[in-house]
């Protein structure tokens, strides 16, 4: 008896550390904001002013767990699972095309770390999400998307069926690669993407570059190449005649530095899509999205000054020229953004953005969730933000 007491005992406390040494953290973020938006297309091609109500105005509203459990031997098992929600109505954040609803749209990882780096397996972001940290991305969020970083993937665009390797910080480089498998039986090339990417970080200063490419197929792993809404069958990318060809090549080059309570930055992307086709010749230009270019260039300069601990004043402009197949004309995007923010506390926030986009030879976008009807539209955002 007195044997099994023990070792009942002994097991209870390998139990017992077994536990402490695991952990699971609940995290998120609600963001809602009142957005005035001018010139928005209406019914009959008329033009009117919107209010609204919206839902991760500068970064999408969120809930996620994340967890990590000690191996021994400095290694260990982690995981990630994040979803997303429209916290306006409380409705989950979409779906893709190949699936009835993605519960963890935004995160779905499991893998090993250690003194190697870490190893991810899932749904998972490039390293694009990752060094739009140097860039209006880490300020403005949402309000800059449409002039350009929501197609060059500074926003965070997912691969599904994804392994990804990060090393460790080393002497301020940060190294990725990820790998999305097309899952098509006989043909390895259909629907896969690759990138590589990395980014350094020294005091003030802050440099990232990456490069990532995804091919065409019925079922690719780049996210952008699946179409909302739409049969995938019927979309360029997916049907059988481009199987395997290059559906989007994008590179990003960041660069931020700190001088005193000033961070200034600039960067550039540019994002080929040679499988995009558009009308015929002579077709109008005004009628071109951005999403339908076959090349895209993005400029942007910005800075965010701390007026003091609470208080960060910000400006950015971006500059998009964009290629259409058969149109001669370059189309242009310029939006020029002013705003602040206002920390009530390390996780509750307020914000203010005033945001104006031009458009010549192409669709205005919108500076948020309407398109204009114009080659003008002005936004002005105001809301709360609060993590947990």
């Amino acid at each position: 008896m007195k044997k099994s007491l023990l070792a009942l005992a002994v097991l209870g406390a390998f139990a017992g550390a077994a536990q402490a040494q695991s952990s699971v953290t609940i995290y998120g973020i609600v963001d809602t904001g009142v957005v005035y938006q001018s010139k928005v297309a209406t019914s009959g091609g008329n033009t009117g002013s919107k209010f609204s109500l919206n839902s991760g105005v500068v970064q999408g509203s969120r809930i996620g767990f994340k967890g990590v459990e000690d191996l021994g031997g400095g290694l260990s098992a982690v995981f990630n699972l994040e979803t997303g929600f429209t916290n306006d109505n409380g409705g989950l954040q979409g779906s893709d095309a190949v699936t009835s609803s993605n519960l963890f749209r935004r995160k779905s990882v499991v893998g090993l770390a250690g003194g190697f780096g870490s190893v991810l397996v899932g749904r998972q972001t490039d390293f694009a999400d990752t060094i739009s940290s140097f860039t209006s991305v880490a300020d403005f969020g949402g309000v800059v998307s449409n002039s350009g970083s929501g197609l060059s993937r500074l926003q965070g665009t997912r691969t599904n069926n994804s392994i990804s390797y990060t090393t460790n910080n080393l002497g301020g480089f940060t190294g990725n690669l990820i790998y999305g498998f097309g899952e098509t039986a006989g043909k390895t090339s259909a629907g896969q993407a690759f990138g590589i990417g990395g980014k350094y970080e020294n005091g003030p200063l802050g440099l990232g570059l990456n490069y990532y490419q995804s091919k065409a197929g019925a079922t690719p792993s780049d996210t952008s190449l699946i179409p909302n809404g739409t049969t995938v069958t019927s979309n360029v990318y997916t049907n059988a005649a481009n199987v395997g060809s290059t559906g989007q090549k994008v590179l990003n080059v960041v660069g931020s530095y700190q001088f005193g309570p000033a961070r200034v930055y600039a960067n550039y992307s540019r994002v080929k899509q040679d499988l995009n086709t558009f009308g015929t010749a002579g077709f109008a230009p005004t009628s071109a999205t951005l999403a339908v270019a076959k090349k895209a260039d993005m400029y942007e300069v910005g800075t965010a000054y701390t007026l003091n601990p609470s208080l960060k004043l910000l400006a950015a402009v971006q500059h998009t020229r964009a290629e259409f197949d058969t149109v001669s004309n370059k189309g242009k995007l310029t939006q020029i953004s002013v705003g602040a923010d206002y920390w009530l506390s390390k996780r509750t926030d307020l914000y203010a953005f005033l945001s104006n986009i031009r458009a010549t030879d192409m669709i205005n976008p919108g500076v948020s969730d309407s398109t204009g009807n114009d080659s003008s539209q002005t936004a002005l955002a105001v809301g709360i933000r609060h993590k947990f």
